[in-house]
């Protein structure tokens, strides 16, 4: 049973697994998406996520942490200069995963993870979802009000 363990290992040992998280969340930053197996993705957010949380606050600090972290001046720049300030206003949830089927050679769980508000597709039908009307709007009814009662008006003269 796993109870009380909270970091998925992956099989390596902490020097490898922190270098292997490194490379990919470097990666993650400079090509907003990338693919990778289900286990290694769902680490990776947890890696990632308070990475971007630290960079919402621009300051030398901030930086030299982040830096410690990812051990890359470019993915650092391009996580303060690009990806902070679009999901200033968010509250968490940066990344999101997407399965995707099977590896070909191990049949291992294949999954893609992307920054949610970099994802153009998703961006792009997101607003016609906004304008759908639910079955109980009030929209309608109160477009209907005004245009009936004119019209019972000059009936009634």
């Amino acid at each position: 049973m796993r109870h009380n363990k909270s970091i998925n290992h992956l099989g390596r040992q902490s020097g490898h697994r922190k270098a292997m998280l490194a490379n990919m969340a470097s990666s993650l930053i400079k090509h907003k998406r990338i693919n990778t197996t289900v286990a290694k993705a769902k680490a990776l957010r947890s890696y990632v996520e308070p990475l971007v949380t630290k960079s919402k606050e621009d300051t030398t600090h901030s930086r030299r942490v982040v830096f410690s972290y990812l051990k890359d001046k470019v993915a650092v720049t391009e996580l303060f200069r690009n990806i902070a300030p679009k999901v200033g206003n968010r509250p968490g949830g940066y990344t999101r995963v997407l399965h995707t089927g099977f590896r070909a050679g191990d049949a291992a769980e294949m999954a893609l993870i992307e920054f949610v508000d970099f994802n153009e597709a998703a961006l792009a039908t997101a607003p016609k979802a906004e304008k759908k009307a639910t079955r109980r709007s009030r929209a309608k009814k109160q477009d209907e009000a005004p245009a009936a009662a004119p019209a019972q008006e000059t009936k009634a003269e």
